[in-house]
């Protein structure tokens, strides 16, 4: 069974930049691609960026093009997500999924889940 386990979350003032970690455990990991999603307060859970395991083709949202990337280490079995030029709309609980294929970008295609991070960021 394989696990995630994200890090890196805080507290962190706008403009202001964030690391996030993903390390998957468990029996040998290969999905066809990892991706992070956030969920705010009273709003649906949605994707931030994904990244292919193979070949390392990646994606992201709109609202984070150009602040945000991720990427992946496959000896370490280690998801990234740098989050540059934070806003306060950032603030929500990051999550670390793991999917077998589908579209990357679709939640409802990822089965393994990790706790989340929680981001904060102030005005």
């Amino acid at each position: 069974q394989v696990q995630l386990v994200e890090s890196g979350g805080g507290l962190v003032q706008a403009g202001g930049s964030l690391r996030l970690s993903c390390v998957a455990s468990g029996r040998a990991f290969s999905p066809a691609a990892v991706a992070w999603f956030r969920q705010a307060p009273g709003k649906e859970r949605e994707a931030v960026a994904a990244i292919t395991w193979s070949a390392g083709t990646t994606n992201s949202a709109d609202s984070v093009k150009g602040r945000f990337s991720i990427s992946r280490d496959k000896v370490k079995n280690t998801v990234y997500l740098e989050m540059n030029s934070l806003k306060p709309e950032d603030t929500a609980v990051y999550y670390c999924a793991a999917s077998k294929g589908g579209v990357i970008m679709n939640r409802y295609d990822y089965n393994v889940w990790g706790q989340g991070t929680q981001v904060t960021v102030s005005s």
